[in-house]
């Protein structure tokens, strides 16, 4: 029968097989880092990897390639998603650390508003909530549950950014490695997205996000460096993209 090899068998000398252990008090603990590679696989069931962020409508519009692929995710990133997804999650991260709930949904709502089209609202909105939903099961931690009441009440929308900000600072991930870890699952969302719509193959896709960590590292360190008044981003041809995509007659992915 399969048992836990840290439990002492039944006529062993005491102590035993804590002596055989590993030691797991020679550097600092993985927690951090683990709870961050959760929350960013694929396979955490929130809803964010069934977007492209914008990209097919680029592609339905003939406006993106395989050469110029590079160039608009790191477009999107440092006037995009930086400006106004990594704030608010920088934001929402110190304002749950420090409890002030009111500047959580402040960040919340602003961000919502800076949202112009509705699929993006939506697609904020629904893989926000599902984020939430799962880890006050996942973790849970007080601040998660509470924030959840909030935004199931109606009194706050619940955006993606703002709710990982919030599971982030609730299992004690710093906001630097929190920002850089939800900027690191848009790209490698935004990757998936080029693979389906055959801009890109696995390859050159791990090619894409490798060239991309440089601006990540650039994208977080300014999000970081922003308060609540510069929130907001100046996207607008990317705007124009997904407005036309809420109206096509196909669509693969919700965004």
């Amino acid at each position: 029968m399969y048992r836990d090899e840290n439990e002492e068998p039944a006529g062993s000398a005491p102590g035993t097989a804590a002596a055989s252990a590993p030691d797991t008090a020679a550097g600092p603990g993985l927690e951090h880092l683990l709870v961050s590679l959760q929350l960013t696989d694929s396979a955490f069931p929130s809803g964010f990897y069934t977007l492209s962020h914008g990209l097919e409508g680029y592609v339905q519009d003939g406006a993106v390639d395989r050469d110029t692929l590079p160039v608009l995710l790191h477009d999107l990133l440092r006037h995009g998603v930086g400006p106004s997804d990594a704030t608010a999650l920088a934001l929402a991260h110190r304002a749950a650390t420090a409890e002030d709930w009111e500047a959580v949904a402040a960040t919340d709502r602003r961000l919502y508003a800076t949202k112009l089209n509705r699929e993006t609202r939506q697609a904020a909105t629904r893989t926000g909530r599902q984020l939430l939903d799962l880890a006050a099961e996942v973790f849970g931690a007080p601040g998660i549950d509470r924030y959840h009441r909030t935004v199931t009440s109606r009194l706050a929308p619940g955006t993606q950014a703002v709710a990982a900000g919030i599971v982030y600072a609730a299992t004690g991930v710093p906001v630097r490695q929190a920002v850089a870890a939800d900027l690191f699952a848009f790209c490698a969302s935004f990757a998936g997205a080029a693979l389906r719509l055959r801009l890109t193959d696995h390859r050159l896709a791990q090619v894409l996000l490798r060239g991309t960590a440089p601006v990540i590292e650039e994208t977080t360190r300014e999000a970081l460096a922003r308060g609540f008044d510069d929130l907001g981003a100046t996207t607008f041809a990317a705007d124009v993209m997904s407005a036309r995509h809420e109206r096509a007659a196909a669509r693969l992915f919700a965004s």
